[in-house]
């Protein structure tokens, strides 16, 4: 059975809901880009779905419901381990199947190896979902990335724009297909004077700058793609959940990993998905007011390239 509905992608709408504040926590630590580990083969008919940040929490959740719907999951972490557990897991299930990457989202040279190693790899991609973050709530002062940039900004933004520019080939050469962006409600406006929050920083403002930043993609990207078949939605999937960093941190937790995985299957899986949409939860959502801006898009887009060092699109 098809995972993704085939279907033409519905006109962008913006919904009259309020958006909720709220963080998805979690957590970070360096790691080396290598080469996957050995998978299953992708069966005919068999669709593709990258989940990033899938060794644990709210990814990997997401990652065994697709794969227990019959898709063949990129399992996509830092963590060698968890991510080959993952997929033996995934493979003693017998509905699905799976191959583990390794890539760490704070350097954009990883990312890219990471691209090359999937279109080299696979003739088909149905769906990308930019789950991977980070939060560095308690981590004293600001940390950048392999490339300079503010931490949060380099792996909750930067990293899936370039990931996603360069797999949007594939994505649209396998059309109806897919983007997920993992986001937040708890959105903070883009300072273009201070993207990189040399002035009066902290966590949660670099958390929710980031998060927002993926808002004006969706909303950027899902203009681009009219009418190509390829649906690009963003989501609060919910608040704090019961996360392995949640109960580090001990802060309490509000809400359940099955219930964010709700949330982001609803946009993978689900019908009558309007590209362009933020979502808090289940339900359609009005992001800050930021994310309706062109010109804001428009400097996000063109500053975006420019970090990632990617040709601007023609627009």
């Amino acid at each position: 059975m098809s995972v993704v509905p085939r279907e033409r992608p519905c006109r962008r709408r913006l919904a009259k809901c309020a958006a909720l504040l709220g963080m998805v926590a979690v957590s970070w630590s360096p790691a080396s880009a290598q080469n996957p580990s050995p998978g299953a083969a992708v069966r005919p008919n068999q669709q593709v779905i990258l989940v990033t940040g899938s060794t644990d929490g709210l990814g990997r959740e997401v990652a065994r419901r697709l794969a227990d719907g019959g898709a063949h999951v990129i399992v996509h972490g830092r963590n060698r381990e968890r991510g080959d557990a993952l997929v033996q897991e995934i493979a003693a299930a017998g509905k699905g199947s799976a191959r583990f990457y390794a890539a760490d989202f704070s350097s954009l040279d990883q990312v890219r190896t990471l691209a090359a190693a999937i279109l080299a790899d696979y003739q088909r991609l149905d769906v990308l979902v930019n789950n991977a973050g980070i939060w560095l709530q308690g981590t004293p002062g600001r940390q950048v990335s392999a490339d300079g940039h503010e931490l949060h900004l380099a792996v909750n933004y930067l990293a899936p724009y370039l990931l996603t520019r360069l797999l949007l080939p594939r994505l649209m050469a396998s059309a109806p297909a897919r983007i997920v962006n993992v986001a937040s409600a708890a959105q903070s406006p883009i300072d273009f004077a201070d993207p990189m929050l040399e002035s009066g920083y902290n966590p949660g403002r670099g958390y929710a700058q980031s998060k927002l930043a993926q808002v004006l993609f969706t909303v950027d990207l899902a203009a681009e793609l009219e009418g190509t078949g390829v649906t690009v939605t963003a989501l609060h999937p919910a608040t704090l959940m019961d996360t392995p960093m949640v109960r580090e941190a001990g802060v309490p937790a509000r809400s359940t990993v099955a219930e964010g995985a709700d949330a982001v299957l609803q946009l993978v899986t689900g019908t009558g998905i309007a590209s362009g949409e933020y979502y808090n939860g289940l339900r359609p959502a009005r992001a800050n007011a930021q994310a309706y801006d062109a010109e804001a898009r428009g400097r996000l887009r063109r500053l975006s390239d420019t970090l990632t060092g990617l040709p601007s699109p023609p627009r």
